[in-house]
């Protein structure tokens, strides 16, 4: 009875784990405007242009 009882409380930490991944992910997505997104895809862009001209 005891093992269920382990597993069922790691369970319990796996959950909450991931649910702190989630919101801090969350978080950093949140803290970016669009107008920096924007600027890191024409930089992604220009990049992957050089790297196929070469």
């Amino acid at each position: 009875m005891k093992l269920w009882k382990w597993l069922g409380l790691a369970g319990v930490a796996g959950v909450a784990a991931t649910g702190a991944v989630v919101v801090r992910d969350q978080r950093r997505r949140a803290q970016v405007t669009p107008d920096e997104v924007r600027a890191r895809l024409h930089e992604r862009l220009a990049e992957a242009d050089r790297s196929d001209s070469d």
